[in-house]
This record gives C-alpha cells, structure tokens and sequence, in this order.
C-alpha cells in the first residue's frame, strides 16, 4: 500500500472537489493511505512534513514555505495549483487560456457587446485568464475595460476604499456591459459594488465569476454565475500521475492542462441583453423551454414577430436559426447530464425535449463530432 500526503485545501469546493478525484482513483487502482488534515491554501507546512517517510504528495502549494518544504523531502510529488512555485514539478491544472474564451461566449450569447473585466495579477492563471478573455473580445471587434485589483482587502477601511473605487468604474462603464471576474472572490465584490451604486444586475451589469466555488456563488447577491473547472478529473488525474512516478516511471515533460467543464449560470448574467424587447423575450423563451420539447411555432406563439423576422434576428445576434439555438440548449443540457448523472439516454432525451434517443444521437454527434456514449466515457 503507497502511503500518500495530501497537502490541498480543504476550505474551499475547488479543493474538496480535488479530493473526491483523488480518492476515486485510490479506489479504482488500489487502495492509498492517504494523509490529510484540514487546510486552506494559506496554511503553514505542516510539522511532520519534515520527518515523514512516505511515498508520494500531491500538493496544491500557496506559498513558496509549502514548495520548499515539498521539494526537500524528496519523494514524488504532482503540483496542483501552478508551476510557479515547483517549476520542476509535474503539474496538472486547468486550461485557463479556454476560462476566458468560455466566459466571453457566454456573454456574447447573451448579446452583451461592451465587456470589462475586473483582474488579478498575483499568479499567472489569473493572467491568463485576463488575456484570453481579452484576445476574445478583442477578436469581436468589441471594447474592453480593465479594473486591476491592487490586492487583498484586509482592513474594514481598505474594504470601504476599494467598494467606493469599484462603484465609481461599474457607474462609467457603458451599459449594457457584460463582466468578467478572475475569481469568484472578485464576482462577490462587483456584485455588492453594484447594489451599493444602484446597479441593476444583470440588466445593466451581468458577472460571472471562475471556480464555481459553491459557498461564495450563493452568498452572492444575486446569486453568481461562474466557470466550473473540472475539479474532479483534475484530482483523478493527478493521482494517476503521482501513481506513475511511484512505480518508477517518468514524469510528464508538459503541464497537463484540463478544460473548464462550464459555465454554472444563476442569476448574475441569466439575461438577454437585446436592444429589440421582442427578439429578447423569443430568445428568453427558447433558453427556458427548449428542453420541454417546443418547436419554432412555439416560440412564434410567445412573440408577436413573424417567422422571417425571428429567422433573421436570430442569426444576426447568435449567428444560428431558432431550431439550431433550441437544438444548442438541448445539447448543452445533454452533456450535464452525461456528465454529472447515471440516466440511461432514453431518459436523458426524454429530459432535454428530444423525441427519441436515436435522434438526440444524431443531433448530438453532428454538434459536438462524438456520441453521447464517447462524451460520457471521456
């Protein structure tokens, strides 16, 4: 039995959801004795670090305390949290260039054109979140605003000056005005900014947040749409690895990065910024119902447009007609499914508006390039 360390944080759902992937495949592959304790990211290394006699560590370093103290007891050991700190560490992470990318099109979908982003420079992934949203906007041929956060508010007066700081950028900004933050941490301060100012949220300012961190996401008013990062795997296969280099072999000679799983939408951006009120409400319907099973004369029932009017309207601002964007809904609810649930297909095309599950098969292979059956596996 390898007896493993666990150094990652147990204060917030990111790394909890890193422990599930880990013990998963402890299961899976042969039972670990696994060491943890009860952490945050900011905790000093742990005593008996220094005289532990193990087998591996699979660590998520907050500080350069915590690398050191890794790297001199001389075992194995997988970074989860950057390369940073243990540049001559393998490392298994998240594809934070695609966390930017996945929160423009969620914002662009919803037909913001003016964006902003409130940053964070004090580790790389939140740059690279930065960037990647900017190149994306920038691609778009849409404006950007950029608020740096200058760091931690650790005083109530700091925490005052930087509220004031932030309701005096979200009242310049152009509005309709869609926002990204680095952090959900980031996402709670914006959306506390905008109540403060008299901001309505998501009309005039939508925020989605990165992490999906449940506690922060719901405590938030209103509640905070966010990136899910595919916590799980990442713990999974970062054991995977750490297991390799016990039983002697090689380590990776690249980081490897995992997409995000998502956007989590709640109430922060559940909007349709649309200057047209009857293109908006058509696609507000489709967004809510398409899983009931509706069709296009459906939607045309809810609106009073016509049929080329709502064709048209359709593919100026989403670029795709009113059957694919009901079909893209479907989908998008398909793959949480396949995901996160154990439900046969025929009943997840009963719960995503699809006749039979041989045709959600089609649509579905048609869409993403692979079956529903290849998607689950993955």
């Amino acid at each position: 039995m390898k007896h493993v360390a666990l150094l990652i944080e147990t204060s917030r759902s990111y790394g909890r959801d890193l422990l599930r992937g880990i013990k998963r495949f402890a299961i899976e592959h042969g039972q670990w004795s696994m060491f943890v304790e009860v952490r945050d990211l900011e905790s000093d290394p742990p005593a008996w670090l220094r005289n532990w006699n193990g087998d591996g560590i699979l660590t998520r370093s907050g500080s350069q305390a915590i690398a050191a103290a890794v790297r001199r007891v001389g075992v194995p050991a997988v970074e989860l949290r950057s390369t940073q700190r243990s540049p001559s560490l393998p490392f298994v992470g998240v594809d934070n260039e695609a966390v930017g990318s996945l929160v423009f099109e969620h914002l662009h979908e919803r037909g913001f054109r003016e964006f902003a982003v409130y940053a964070l420079q004090t580790e790389q992934f939140f740059v690279d979140r930065l960037n990647s949203f900017t190149h994306a906007v920038e691609a778009s041929g849409s404006s950007l605003a950029v608020l740096q956060q200058p760091g931690e508010s650790e005083r109530p007066s700091q925490w005052e000056r930087q509220q004031k700081r932030l309701m005096q950028w979200l009242t310049d900004l152009p509005k309709p005005v869609g926002v990204m933050a680095c952090t959900d941490q980031l996402g709670c301060w914006l959306l506390d900014a905008c109540s403060r100012a008299g901001i309505s949220v998501p009309e005039e300012v939508a925020v989605v947040g990165v992490e999906d961190d449940e506690t922060l996401t719901e405590l938030s008013t209103p509640p905070l749409s966010s990136v899910r990062l595919d916590a799980e795997r990442t713990g999974y296969e970062a054991a995977k690895l750490l297991s390799r280099l016990m039983s002697g072999r090689k380590p990776r000679k690249t980081p490897l990065l995992l997409p995000p799983v998502g956007v989590t939408t709640r109430e922060s951006s559940d909007v349709v910024a649309i200057d047209d009120p009857e293109l908006a409400t058509a696609i507000q319907y489709i967004r809510q119902h398409a899983c009931d099973g509706i069709r296009v004369n459906d939607v045309l029932r809810q609106v009073p447009m016509s049929r080329t009017a709502l064709e048209r309207g359709c593919r100026r601002l989403l670029g795709r007609s009113p059957n694919m964007e009901i079909n893209r809904v479907r989908i998008e609810q398909a793959k949480s499914c396949l995901r996160d649930t154990d439900m046969s297909l025929d009943e997840i095309a009963r719960r995503c508006g699809f006749t039979t599950a041989q045709y959600m098969s089609q649509v579905f292979k048609k869409s993403t390039g692979v079956t529903p059956g290849t998607y689950r596996s993955a």
